[in-house]
């Protein structure tokens, strides 16, 4: 009963840590590794990695966000500017805070789900959806400092991000082959999904344009978050889908 009670109180101990902004990343990894703890004793006891339900997945793009937030801390754009980690950390405990609103499912993979494809699926999306949330922070900085340097991590993120998100779609593509015998299934999820792949396709274009794009391609890094949360979060809530979250 006493671990239950610890159990549940680590994503709050997170939220803590994520947001004492005075102690720079020492807050960002505190809070991570309290996630990653909640994380992996919830897998631990379920049996599986906790991925079903708006509880589960919006911690596990917190916890993303903050990994993602904190490997970004140590590039040269950003690196000992305590408003980036500060930033990140605030965006993580507002994702964690609003997890902790839901109850967790504790019920075992349905069998359609019950397969390694599922999990690298969800798992590499989120990789993908923390660093699109990094870039729309370095791109927020660059709109208003003016240094290339923030414009240089948004370019670096979503190339990144992009790449994990085109992982996500081939192992998505495998799984819902297994699952129900296609590729391709042109659900609302999977259309807002090629929206979004297309979307960040273009902002890395766009930087071929020079320097006077440099706005516009800021502006896009913020856009790309807006399409990105109405991807995971915005088609699940108002349209049905073969995807829960």
């Amino acid at each position: 009963m006493q671990m239950m009670s610890l159990l549940h109180f680590l994503p709050w101990l997170s939220v803590a840590f994520l947001t004492a902004g005075c102690l720079w990343r020492t807050g960002l990894a505190l809070g991570l590794a309290a996630q990653l703890i909640y994380l992996f004793s919830r897998a631990l006891m379920l049996g599986r990695l906790p991925l079903l339900g708006p509880h589960d997945t919006l911690l596990f793009f917190s916890m993303s966000l903050a990994l993602m937030g904190l490997l970004s801390s140590y590039t040269p754009a950003v690196r000992g500017r305590r408003w980036f980690t500060v930033s990140v950390g605030v965006t993580t405990a507002i994702f964690t805070l609003i997890a902790l609103r839901f109850k967790p499912l504790n019920m075992p993979l349905p069998q359609i789900l019950d397969t390694l494809w599922f999990e690298l699926h969800v798992v590499v999306a989120f990789f993908g959806y923390a660093l699109f949330t990094v870039g729309a922070i370095a791109s927020a900085a660059y709109l208003r400092t003016g240094v290339r340097a923030h414009l240089d991590l948004l370019y670096k993120t979503a190339l990144v991000g992009w790449t994990f998100f085109s992982a996500s779609m081939i192992s998505g593509g495998i799984w819902g082959y297994y699952a129900w015998g296609t590729y391709w299934l042109w659900t609302p999820k999977e259309l807002w999904t090629s929206i979004l792949w297309l979307f960040y396709a273009l902002l890395l274009h766009v930087r071929l344009k020079g320097a006077s794009w440099d706005t516009v391609t800021a502006w896009l890094g913020i856009a790309g978050a807006a399409v990105m949360l109405f991807t995971y979060l915005g088609v699940s809530m108002l349209m049905k889908s073969s995807h829960s979250f």
